[in-house]
Order: structure tokens, then sequence, then C-alpha cells
């Protein structure tokens, strides 16, 4: 019975269930671009925050930056529902008292389109240091000129 008990205590010490985790040089981010033209901001946004993180892949690992980078065109053509154009407000502060600006959305679009696209992604991203690099990754012009050709981002459909 004894000899029973130890043989068992043995079989349940050696066996090991071992989670992979990705090495930083085993990890290869691609570049991805997006086009925002007539694309809702949201969806865009959450498309865009999908592949920053990595959830496309199969080794992806919560703590790790297993993501791709992400370059967004037309950020000036990007489309908002309902009554969000005039509705929607930016809010950015000063950080002295009485520093708070607010402005609408169509008045964003007008002055920095970038910022509403990524605005929408970092909300999307972790509050915390591997979010802060994550949005580094992510690249966001207003027009369809962008300076990362070398690196041959292949596109991608937004459905």
């Amino acid at each position: 019975m004894e000899a029973c008990r130890k043989a068992r205590r043995e079989v349940i010490m050696t066996r090991k269930n071992t989670t992979y985790v990705p090495q930083a040089s085993e990890v290869k981010s691609n570049w991805y671009l997006l086009d925002a033209k007539d694309q809702v901001l949201g969806r865009l946004a959450t498309r865009a925050a999908v592949l920053l993180m990595g959830k496309h892949k199969p080794d992806y690992t919560p703590f790790l930056k297993t993501g791709d980078h992400v370059v967004v065109v037309n950020a000036e053509k990007i489309r908002l529902t309902g009554k969000k154009e005039d509705q929607k407000m930016y809010r950015r502060h000063s950080g002295y008292p009485g520093g708070l600006r607010s402005v609408n959305a169509r008045k964003q679009r007008e002055v920095f389109p970038e910022r509403m696209i990524e605005g929408a992604v970092a909300g999307m991203l972790p509050k915390n240091k591997l979010g802060k690099q994550l949005t580094t990754r992510l690249k966001v012009y207003a027009g369809a000129v962008h300076p990362h050709e070398a690196q041959q981002p292949e596109a991608v459909e937004i459905s």
C-alpha cells in the first residue's frame, strides 16, 4: 500500500503541463495597410487593435509584443454613424486650471483627422506599458500617401 502511494506521488511530480511562450527572437512582426476611406471608425479601430495586439496569430501571448505594425491611410475620409459628426466631443487638457479644450468630431476631422483613429485604437489596447508600446506601432496618415513603402505592407480588407 505504501509503495503504491509512493509510486503515484512520483508520477504526479514528474508530470508537467507546459505552456508555450514564444521568445522575443522568434516573434516576427508583419506590416499591414488599412484604408480608412468610407470605413466606420469603430470597425476600423477594432481591426487595427487586433492586428497590433497579435490576437490573429496562433502564438498570441497577452504580455508580449506578438502583434504587427499597422499603417492607416485616408484618415480624413473615415465615416461616423448617426449624429456623431456633431455630437461626439474630443477633449484634451493642458494641465493648467481651466485648461480643458473640447472640439466636436467635424472640427477634429478638419484639423487633426489622425487623432480620431489614434484615440479610438488606443482605447481598445491595454492600459499599461505594453499598450503604450503597441501604440507606437500604429502609423496614421490623413491622405493616401505614406512613407512605409519599403516595408511592403500587406493590404487588409475590413468587412
